[in-house]
């Protein structure tokens, strides 16, 4: 029963992560990234922090300093910086594809560095997974630009904090760790705005941008945090694959995006990898 509240929050989490995507690079138009990712991080932290007063969550400094925890929002920055510059620089429905590449590795993590078992098939699986991926990227052809670089940097950064993730103490409320995670972007945006110096942008449309991907990101962040911890990773990360749909339906519908053959064949194999990841992994699951 875990395994499926962890699978719905997963997709729920998914859904609501592309929407974030979609308000992020509208914000981009009109706001440097560093005061994008500064506001995220802002608005997140004070949504995060309410929840957890609300529901008399613990914020403890000594979890804050915590090895675990502080090596979990290193990794959140790099995923952080990773996200907001490619979203700002390549299209929606590009960059989602990238992102698929997060369930491989982390599935990869989780059997080589928590020992999660992950038999011959799903291997197999996440090299058909690779192989689609290649397909939507074409790294080498003609269109790559080598802003793609930013969101493969945002991925392994986000699947080390989701491995990370795993490893935390029970004790550990997942709002503590979502709202300790969303003040650790703050620094990291505030930085980025240093090195570019680019001023900062008050045009409204930028902050009301701002306000509804703060909202779509605390919860979608708060849902897979939930979801990491409830289920073993090899068993929740193939539905990150959803987030493919979910974003890929936004770039259409908002930014006139339009996916050619290439990408959708591409889409298609790495949805079938996942799918066919879940699946196995049930199977395994029964006898146990």
């Amino acid at each position: 029963m875990d395994t499926l509240r962890a699978i719905a929050l997963m997709v729920l989490s998914m859904a609501l992560l592309a929407g974030s995507d979609a308000f992020l690079k509208l914000a981009s138009g009109h706001a440097p990234v560093g005061q994008v990712m500064a506001m995220l991080s802002i608005g997140g932290t004070a949504v995060l922090v309410a929840l957890a007063l609300t529901r008399r969550v613990p914020l403890r400094w000594r979890d804050l300093t915590s090895g675990k925890i502080l090596l979990r929002n290193g990794f959140e920055m790099i995923g952080a910086i990773g996200m907001v510059v490619g979203l700002s620089r390549i299209p929606l429905s590009l960059m989602a594809a990238i992102m698929q590449t997060a369930p491989l590795v982390v599935t990869i993590g989780a059997a080589l560095f928590l020992h999660e078992p992950v038999g011959w098939r799903r291997w197999c699986a996440i090299g058909v997974g690779l192989v689609g991926m290649l397909m939507v990227i074409r790294p080498f052809g003609a269109g790559f630009t080598g802003w793609e670089l930013f969101p493969v940097i945002g991925v392994t950064g986000l699947a080390a904090r989701d491995l990370v993730t795993r490893t935390l103490p029970a004790h550990l409320d997942s709002i503590a760790v979502s709202a300790y995670g969303f003040g650790a972007v703050l620094p990291a945006g505030l930085l980025l705005m240093l090195i570019t110096q680019s001023p900062v942008s008050l045009d409204p449309a930028a902050f009301g941008y701002m306000a509804g991907a703060v909202v779509v990101t605390a919860s979608g962040y708060l849902a897979v945090t939930a979801a990491m911890r409830m289920a073993p990773v090899s068993s929740v990360a193939p539905f990150r694959y959803t987030r493919l749909v979910f974003t890929a339906g936004l770039g259409m519908m908002f930014f006139d995006e339009r996916p050619d053959e290439w990408t959708l064949a591409g889409a298609a194999l790495i949805l079938a990898a996942g799918l066919y990841s879940f699946l196995r992994e049930r199977r395994l699951a029964r006898p146990a």
